[in-house]
């Protein structure tokens, strides 16, 4: 049977059945009727209170599920962070999707609350709000005597004054410009490196003294962030269960023209496969093929968000190092297994046919995942029905919204955390005394909070210590906070580096490279030169070496072009230092390809391919000041490409890797622009060929979602943005009227599903 047909038969069944009415179902065949079934038993979706929720709950054997907090203590938490007393400072975005149409989402609603457990039994039971009246905040995060919010577009840093708030600082004004509450940055993730990290970012933040520092980084995800014990960091997009780096994250990002830098923004974990324990017709594109299985049961990820990389060290030993993420449109939370490979990652499922943690409740919407200061795995869960924002939200989703009353209630939020089977772990508060032994501590949490306290309270008095930590063979994980701690106070030195990297450890050593930056200046730049020399020839440190280039250029340009040089010469073919190469050739892209050619012409070499493709994009990018023109022609449709097409396919219009083809050059925006209509209104599925390349999943998300069912945009909006993409870039087409919108809606009038290539083809 036809999806479509599908959904209005289903759609007609559910609307009598709501009237307690019954449906004559001998017409149709067992399959179907079984489907009606299945959509009647799930056709209303009850609000639980906490401890019901979790026992709505299936959790891996020898685990178990503890509630935290829940409303009105918690309301819709979407990011959380612990601070050295155990406490977890809370974002709530309130203000999300009050409706189906988004109404009132602009209303200043939103909070950071802290949440404390004053009687040590697990639970929640003091609220503290520091800050309120906020439009969608979205991460926070805990620095010296103060607080970084993120709440768009800005990112404020605001000091503590007794849990109250006190001086403010604007930090960046365009810290989440453009966009949507989708596809802005979020996370703040305070990384081993002393750096602050985000998702759907290319910035990373520093304070330093009363300074703040924001850098250009490798763009990075789409909601969540975490890292590993090692400093790599971990993020995903909503198809992609789980991405991240092969190598440190304060090496790559130098070149602004180079996208897709081998090494980073690498697919970690390839399946996608989801395995609900209930029916979950309610997403947003479930009236597809493909999208739901015969039992109406999602079968991909659609929302993944939230990673976390499990580093308690509670949890039974084979759960260290797995990477968790949420996947809050089928209710549950996957568990994948992560291994090395030399520095190359690569991650599995855990399980084949279920999940780690799965729930038969609608509601349970996890946003979050998060390593406690008791080893506990913690959950923020939104708990609320409606998740997809109005940008993207089909009528399709419209409909199971309304048919199953998931729009009420608003006030609901639960955090949960898990435990080995009847226990219940005490918090561990951090005291001044206990930060220098914390640095090994079996709980990353632990040592990431301790690495970070002697940083923001410059505990100078530790540096004796923190240095002959260095040379614990005994204590690896206190070696590596050790080093970063000295790299934060400023305290660490090229003698320190060096005596890490005699030690023959390459883990370690990879950490003494990641921290070299901070202490290469003109003064050691010839020894440091000569140890990377030697290294560069050991295939596990190449990489690793060339990334380092950017830094020894500023200390010496003479030594680093030696370096390059060779690396040129010995390692053209190698994808990782070819994207190593670009990074430190920021503005030489031409006179390097130049170089390669004379000596090695091989156009199938990684690094001409690379280079090549950057100097493309670099042409592209000229165009700026047309664009600048086009934004004040068009303004509607500038604004819309702002918010919901570059999130996608890339500010300059040549996609971005995981997400979605190009709309520069392409044929489909140049084309006929009643095709480009249909898309834009009604999505298109892939695979799909754009300059003769087949882009399909998992190359790049498998859909595109339509925006014709949104109320935002007006079909004169509509118009405007296709006009603007037919003229951006290198794009020449032409004008796209009101009247085409309207004549596309009524030539594919009641249709719900994208289109395909082949579809529109015809």
């Amino acid at each position: 049977m036809d999806r479509l047909q599908y959904l209005v038969i289903s759609t007609i069944s559910l609307a009598i059945f709501a009237c307690g009415q019954t449906q004559k179902q001998h017409s149709l065949s067992k399959h179907e009727q079984d489907s009606l079934a299945m959509r009647k038993q799930y056709a209303s979706s009850p609000v639980l209170d906490g401890k019901a929720a979790i026992a709505a709950m299936q959790v891996d054997s020898g685990l178990e599920v503890q509630l935290v907090a829940e409303e009105p203590m918690v309301v819709a938490p979407v990011n959380a962070v612990f601070d050295e007393r155990g406490r977890m400072w809370v974002v709530e975005m309130t203000g999300f999707m009050p409706d189906t149409s988004g109404t009132g989402e602009e209303k200043p609603d939103g909070k950071i609350v802290i949440l404390e457990d004053t009687t040590g039994d697990g639970v929640m039971d003091r609220r503290t709000v520091f800050l309120d009246s906020l439009v969608l905040p979205r991460a926070v995060c805990l620095v010296e005597n103060g607080v970084l919010v993120a709440t768009p577009p800005q990112l404020w840093f605001i000091e503590n004054n007794n849990d109250k708030p006190g001086k403010r600082i604007l930090v960046d004004d365009q810290y989440a410009a453009g966009g949507n509450v989708e596809h802005q940055p979020n996370g703040l993730l305070r990384a081993m490196d002393n750096w602050i990290y985000n998702a759907k970012s290319d910035r990373r933040y520093r304070k330093v003294g009363n300074k703040w520092l924001k850098e250009a980084t490798t763009f990075r995800g789409q909601w969540g962030i975490t890292q590993d014990d090692k400093g790599r960091l971990y993020y995903n997009n909503n198809s992609e269960n789980l991405l991240g780096d092969y190598f440190p994250p304060g090496l790559g990002g130098k070149n602004p023209h180079q996208q897709n830098a081998a090494g980073y923004d690498q697919r970690i974990v390839r399946d996608n496969h989801v395995y609900p324990v209930h029916p979950t017709p309610g997403v947003n594109r479930g009236y597809m093929k493909g999208v739901l299985d015969d039992s109406l049961r999602l079968v991909e990820f659609t929302a993944a968000c939230g990673p976390v990389i499990y580093r308690g060290g509670l949890f039974p030993a084979e759960y260290t190092g797995n990477a968790f993420v949420a996947e809050p449109a089928a209710n549950l939370i996957k568990r994948n297994i992560l291994s090395d490979s030399s520095y190359i990652v690569k991650g599995k499922q855990a399980y084949s046919g279920k999940e780690f943690l799965a729930s038969t409740d609608e509601r349970f919407r996890p946003t979050g995942l998060y390593n406690g200061p008791d080893g506990a795995l913690y959950i923020t869960d939104m708990y609320r029905g409606i998740l997809q924002h109005k940008t993207y939200i089909t009528t399709y989703l419209k409909n199971e919204i309304r048919m199953r009353e998931l729009t009420q209630p608003l006030n609901c939020g639960r955090i949960y955390r898990i435990v080995p089977k009847g226990q219940r772990p005490e918090k561990t508060l951090l005291t001044p005394e206990q930060l220098f032994s914390m640095l090994g501590n079996a709980n990353g949490a632990l040592r990431d909070k301790a690495q970070q306290l002697i940083i923001d309270r410059n505990m100078m008095q530790l540096v004796p210590e923190l240095r002959a930590a260095l040379k614990d063979i005994h204590a690896p994980l206190k070696q590596v906070h050790s080093l970063w701690a000295l790299e934060g106070l400023h305290a660490l030195t090229y003698a320190d580096i060096a005596g890490v990297l005699q030690q023959g450890n390459d883990p370690l050593s990879v950490q003494a490279l990641a921290a070299l930056p901070a202490v290469l200046n003109a003064a050691v730049a010839k020894p440091v030169a000569t140890t990377l020399d030697s290294l560069a020839d050991k295939p596990f440190f190449t990489p690793f070496v060339a990334y380092l280039l950017p830094a020894l250029n500023k200390a010496d340009r003479a030594v680093a072009t030696k370096l390059e040089a060779k690396l040129i010469k010995n390692y053209a073919q190698d994808r990782y230092v070819s994207a190593a190469l670009i990074n430190n050739a920021t503005n030489r892209e031409a006179a390097l390809l130049k170089q390669l050619v004379a000596t090695n012409p091989d156009t199938a070499l990684a690094l001409n391919k690379q280079l090549n493709a950057v100097l493309k994009s670099m042409d592209n990018a000229a165009n700026a000041k047309k664009m600048d023109v086009l934004a004040n022609t068009y303004p509607r449709g500038y604004r819309i490409f702002n918010t919901v097409c570059q999130t996608c396919h890339g500010k300059n219009g040549n996609g971005i890797a995981a997400m979605a083809p190009p709309l520069n050059e392409s044929n489909w925006v140049n084309g006929n622009k009643n095709t480009l209509a249909a898309i834009v209104l009604y999505g298109l599925t892939g695979p799909v060929e754009v300059h003769g390349k087949l882009y399909k999943a998992p190359e790049i998300n498998g859909d595109m979602p339509g925006i014709g069912g949104s109320d935002e945009f007006s079909d004169s909006d509509i118009a405007e943005l296709l006009t603007f993409l037919r003229s951006a870039w290198n794009n020449k087409a032409g004008k796209v009227t009101t009247e085409d919108i309207r004549n596309t809606r009524k030539q594919y009038n009641g249709r719900q599903k994208p289109f395909t290539a082949a579809e529109l083809s015809k």
